[in-house]
This record gives structure tokens, C-alpha cells and sequence, in this order.
């Protein structure tokens, strides 16, 4: 039987079972073969990260079937083959640079899928957040600026002020912020869709709804993205933008939101430029990184020659120079897989964040309300547009940002805000899909909430 594109033998979650069990597989093997390019004995360290990952997907598989039975089935192993290829190329800059990085890139995968599990557990309908929406607005502005609080600031670093010291960990606010910043504009927008879709008032040839409708979220939104832009965030707030942007289309239909949004785009773009010298010095690199190349310009032309070397099959798990990439780990893990995997390995990858983006419309388009849509729409887009930018900045596409790569990259926070979006997309799915199947969400929330009580 064929459901959504995807055959199914045994109901989604059998097929999501065989999913993961394959991507903990080819992970291992991964794993197994860049301990073999150090010593021909086996790696313990790659029975470790077989073993943690099993157990990690077996907890998140029972939740999954236990908590959103109908959740779309690709979801979860696809987050878990990158986030496993992500802990094989860390240990690989860890065997490079002599740091201990995949440990820690390890417990975040624990607590990141253990937080997933929690909210299927805690949140049963998504239109809950709908109405908080004003709360998730505040919350958004005040993540934003707690890297500025005396006491919880971690400093500047690496040019930005964005994280916080918790307990002696270090963590990015921001990151969570993007997923309250969606939650917030898919309520408001549900509420005032309406009138947001009226328009009444014309703004040289652009016509748009009265400013009363318009303003809260518009305000909103761009005190966030100026917020980002003053902590040097530039990227985080490129992403804010165009997940502003694409929800309002959504919700409305109006093409002249997306124009406006070109238009207001272009203007901040040429105004950062001439506010903020790390933009100039970042679009300088991106025009012409030879000028500088032991500069400025190193990083940019290390990654290039890095895709180069790996040509199309790349040198092999293990053979690559990822230490003579700056922040390999992080900003730059794409290029440690291009060099070693190859064109064909970096497509791979590239394609299996495809298929998560593709799944991710497809849910919104089959949500069972139009907060469902809005809220998968705008998470699907953070994270497509993430995935773009980064791997953008590093071909020399766009300019290079400072963002990381989604599930891949070392950090912490990063992998937690993942793992949190991709546990409301499978909540979305589960709806939908028990709903089309005469499984009704309110009332089975209802019956739980009776049960614990």
C-alpha cells in the first residue's frame, strides 16, 4: 500500500523501524571505517556511536508509536542519518585537531532526542501554542536578549555575542528563538488571516491591509531581526525574515508580500552593508576571495580547495585535511564531507535534507488546520533556508554567514532546536493523518488528560 509517496508494509511506524535501523547502520559502518583509517583494529569509539545511536532510536521509535502513531514515517530516520554522519565527521575533526568534540556532540543527541520525546509526550494538539501566541512573541524577544544579561552572558565570541553560560554550559538562545518566533507568527497570522488578506490602504503600486492588522507582526518580527543584526547575527535573522515572509504569503496569497519583502530585503542588505564592517569584509571575501587568501580570505578559499580536492568520490573517510579548514567542526562540517565523500557524498547528503523539506510541505499542505499549515510551513522553511545558506556561503553562492549546518554541525543548541522542530512536525503529521483516519486528536488528548489526572 502507498501513502503520501511513501510504500508501506506493516503501517508507518514498521516502515519508520526499518528507516532507522538503516540509518543506524550505515552510520556505524561509517563510523567503523574512519576508525580503520587510523588502526586496523576496531574503534571502540565507533561501537560507542553505534551503540548510543541504537538506543537513542529505539527510545525515540517507542514514543513516536506510542505518542503519534500516524506521524509521517521519513522524519525521524533522516534526522537521525544526518545527525549520525554529523557525529562521524566531528570525530573526524576531532582525530584531525586533537579535540574532543563528538563526546560532547554525543550527550546533545541523547538530551536533543530526549526533549523530542517529551514534547510528543507533553503536547498532544499543536493549536495549543495558537493561543499563546502574544506569549511566544515576548519569549522570542527576551531569548533574543539574553545574551546581553549581566551574569548569563557568555562575551563575545568569534565576533558575536550570542550565547549564554547555564550551569557551566554553554547555550545559543537564538536558536530556540527561531522555533517561538514560527509559533507566534502561525497564531497571529491564523487569527488576522482575514484581514491580513484584505487590502485597503496603497503604498506606491503595493497595495496592503490597514496598518492596525499588519503592525503587531510586522513590529514583531522586525525588532527581532533588528535584535539579531545589533548581536551580529546577521544569519539568524536572514532566517527570521524568510520564514516572516513565506507564513504571510501562506496564510494570505497576496504576491505582494514576497514583492515587498524583495524590495525590504534588498534595502536592509545595502543598509548592513554600510553599517557593519564584517558584512563589507564578508561581501569582499565572497566577490574575490583570492585577494586575501592568507587573510580574510582563508576560510572561504581553504573550503574551496577542500570540494576540490574531494572531486567526485572524494579521498576517503579518514584521508581528508579538515584541520586546515577554520571552525570545521561547526560552520564548515559540509566541507569535510565534500572532501571526503565527494560530489557524490555531498549530494547525498543534500538530498536526504530534500526529502525533509519535501515531507515538511507535504505536511503543512495536509495539516488538519490552518495553524497546523502555517506552523509546518515556517519550520520547514527555517530549516530549508538554513540548509541553503550555509552550504551557499561555503560554494561561494552567497556570502558566508555564521549559522551551522542542521543536524551536522557541532553545537548543542542547534541540535536541540532541530530535534524540537522536527518532533512538531511529526505531531502536525500525527494529526492529520488520525484524522483522516477517523482518529480524533481532541478527544483522545482529552481522554489522556483525564487518565493522568
Amino acid at each position: 500500500m502507498s501513502r503520501d509517496g511513501v510504500t508501506v508494509t506493516g503501517g508507518p511506524r514498521a516502515t519508520e523501524a526499518r528507516l532507522l535501523t538503516g540509518a543506524v547502520v550505515l552510520t556505524s559502518f561509517a563510523a567503523v571505517l574512519l576508525g580503520w583509517s587510523e588502526s586496523p583494529e576496531l574503534p571502540p569509539t565507533a561501537i560507542v556511536t553505534g551503540l548510543a545511536l541504537a538506543v537513542t532510536a529505539l527510545v525515540a521509535h517507542l514514543t513516536v508509536r506510542a505518542f503519534a502513531p500516524d506521524a509521517d514515517p521519513t522524519l525521524l530516520p533522516l534526522a537521525f542519518l544526518l545527525n549520525g554522519l554529523g557525529l562521524v565527521f566531528v570525530r573526524r575533526v576531532d582525530l584531525a585537531t586533537g579535540s574532543d568534540l563528538a563526546a560532547t556532540q554525543t550527550v546533545w543527541t541523547a538530551v536533543s532526542v530526549g526533549a523530542l520525546c517529551a514534547t510528543l509526550l507533553v503536547i498532544r494538539r499543536v493549536a495549543v501554542f495558537g493561543r499563546y501566541q502574544y506569549t511566544f512573541g515576548l519569549l522570542t524577544i527576551v531569548l533574543l536578549l539574553s545574551p546581553l544579561i549581566p551574569g548569563l552572558t557568555a562575551g563575545v565570541i568569534n565576533g558575536a555575542q550570542l550565547w549564554i553560560d547555564v550551569f557551566g554550559m554553554r547555550f545559543q538562545p537564538g536558536e530556540i528563538a527561531k522555533l517561538t518566533m514560527v509559533v507566534f507568527l502561525a497564531g497571529y497570522l491564523e487569527r488576522n488571516r482575514a484581514l491580513l488578506s484584505v487590502a485597503t490602504q496603497r503604498i506606491g503600486p503595493v497595495m496592503l491591509p490597514a496598518a492596525r492588522h499588519l503592525a503587531p507582526v510586522l513590529v514583531a518580527a522586525v525588532m527581532a531581526m533588528v535584535i539579531m543584526a545589533g548581536l551580529r547575527d546577521l544569519g539568524t535573522a536572514l532566517l527570521f525574515f524568510g520564514a516572516f515572509i513565506a507564513m504571510l504569503y501562506v496564510a494570505t496569497g497576496r504576491l505582494a508580500y514576497p514583492a515587498f519583502g524583495a524590495v525590504f530585503f534588498g534595502f536592509a542588505a545595502w543598509l548592513a552593508y554600510l553599517q557593519f564592517g564584517h558584512v563589507r569584509v564578508r561581501v569582499s571575501i565572497w566577490l574575490d576571495p583570492w585577494a586575501d587568501v592568507t587573510g580574510i580570505g582563508y576560510q572561504l578559499a581553504q573550503s574551496l580547495f577542500a570540494l576540490g580536492t574531494g572531486g567526485l568520490t572524494g579521498t576517503g573517510l579518514g584521508l581528508g585535511r579538515p584541520q586546515d579548514v577554520p571552525f570545521s567542526a561547526t560552520d564548515a562540517i559540509f566541507v569535510v564531507i565534500g572532501e571526503e565523500l565527494g560530489l557524490l557524498g555531498a549530494t547525498v547528503v543534500l538530498l536526504l535534507y530534500l526529502v525533509i523539506v519535501v515531507r515538511g510541505f507535504r505536511i503543512a499542505q495536509t495539516a488538519r488546520d490552518e495553524f497546523g499549515t502555517l506552523l509546518a510551513t515556517g519550520l520547514t522553511v527555517t530549516l530549508a533556508a538554513q540548509t541553503f545558506v550555509i552550504v551557499g556561503g561555503l560554494t561561494r553562492l552567497v556570502p558566508l554567514t555564521g549559522i551551522t549546518l542542521p543536524f551536522v554541525s557541532y553545537g548543542g543548541s542547534a541540535l536541540l532546536s532541530n530535534y524540537l522542530l522536527i518532533a512538531l512536525l511529526l505531531r502536525i503529521s500525527d494529526e492529520s493523518r488520525g484524522a483522516a483516519k477517523g482518529r480524533d486528536p481532541d478527544l483522545q488528548a482529552d481522554a489522556a488528560a483525564r487518565r493522568r489526572s
